[in-house]
């Protein structure tokens, strides 16, 4: 109990220091917040205004789903830069030699990455009812359970990102290492419009990426427009789909993170 107690109060100072990294960097904490406004903008009324939904519906709100998504899974990104960056300045090392219970720096970063982002996804959620009219037309339970998996999804791709950051020395590493596939990943789903218009070839690509299990989830959650049906079983069983692969990552990547960490120290 003892051991308990100690690793969380350590990781809570060592998302203490997160926060604190990031009152320092207003500018940063500003992208955090205005990048959702615009994006909100941009998306929603560019293609907005020139995108007809298959099968009815406003495209607004069967977009912004898919950004919230996209929000989250970009915490893979941040995580892996903030932790190539300790990696390139030394802080990982310093932290590993000082009285600091085993797990509280990775679980402390990974609270602290997720609340962060949860933040972004409020501004961003503010921005779509006031700046797109979107809304949630479920019941309130199931407008709880779509955040709940996108805070979920978010969380498992943030151990991605932090696997990533330990193997490599640098952010800037850190940065492409994540960029040349997350970006494909990003678009290559139903984010912004259904799976059925892409080639026969890569359309099993897209409607088994994670990201569009997670975006038809919540959209079936909040009641916002689907676009055509899918045949594939994620975009059947969107929420069941969400739920195997969120848990499917944080399985894999939370040990792979945990064992690099350690081999590090050695």
């Amino acid at each position: 109990m003892q051991t308990l107690h100690r690793t969380i109060a350590d990781s809570l100072t060592i998302a203490g220091r997160s926060y604190s990294r990031l009152r320092a960097q207003p500018g940063e904490l500003a992208a955090f917040l205005v990048l959702p406004v615009l994006m909100t903008v941009l998306f929603g009324y560019v293609l907005g205004s020139a995108i007809t939904l298959p099968g009815g519906g406003d495209y607004r709100s069967y977009l912004m789903p898919g950004i919230f998504t996209q929000v989250m899974t970009m915490t893979a990104a941040a995580a892996a830069t903030a932790v190539g960056a300790d990696m390139e300045r030394g802080v990982m090392d310093r932290l590993r030699v000082q009285p600091v219970a085993p797990g509280a720096v990775l679980i402390g970063r990974s609270v602290a990455d997720l609340s962060t982002h949860l933040l972004s996804l409020a501004s961003m959620v503010a921005a779509a009812v006031l700046l797109a009219g979107w809304r949630p037309h479920g019941p309130v339970a199931a407008t709880a359970g779509a955040f709940g998996l996108l805070a979920l999804f978010g969380f498992a791709m943030i151990w991605v990102g932090t696997w990533i950051g330990l193997l490599v020395r640098s952010a800037a590493q850190a940065d492409a290492a994540t960029f040349g596939w997350l970006f494909p990943m990003t678009f290559l789903a139903n984010t912004f419009v259904p799976t059925r218009g892409l080639p026969g070839w890569l359309r099993p690509v897209a409607e088994w990426n994670p990201m569009s299990a997670v975006t038809a989830a919540t959209r079936l959650l909040f009641g916002n427009p689907a676009g055509s049906p899918a045949a594939a079983w994620p975009l059947r069983h969107p929420v069941a789909a969400s739920l195997l692969w969120s848990a499917a990552l944080i399985a894999v990547f939370v040990p792979l993170s945990v064992r690099r960490h350690r081999a590090h120290g050695r």
